[in-house]
């Protein structure tokens, strides 16, 4: 997932939800391994994985059954 707006994420449903989140978490370490040896080439990129991950877990608490309070 490049770049997908909140819209797109909504759309997907919560087992591809869940793999993405996956996904984004696996990168999102990758990065932060290559900014701590110095190896980051693009360190923008790590604000958009983790406003990626944001997104994917907001659609994923919309699509839960609401917790009763």
């Amino acid at each position: 997932m490049a770049e997908a707006d909140i819209k797109t994420v909504r759309d997907m449903d919560s087992a591809r939800l869940k793999e993405e989140l996956g996904k984004l978490k696996k990168e999102q370490f990758n990065l932060r391994f290559q900014q701590a040896t110095g190896q980051l080439e693009k360190s923008s990129r790590i604000r958009e994985v983790r406003r990626a991950v944001a997104r994917v877990k907001t659609a994923l608490r919309e699509k839960s059954p609401k917790a009763k309070v």
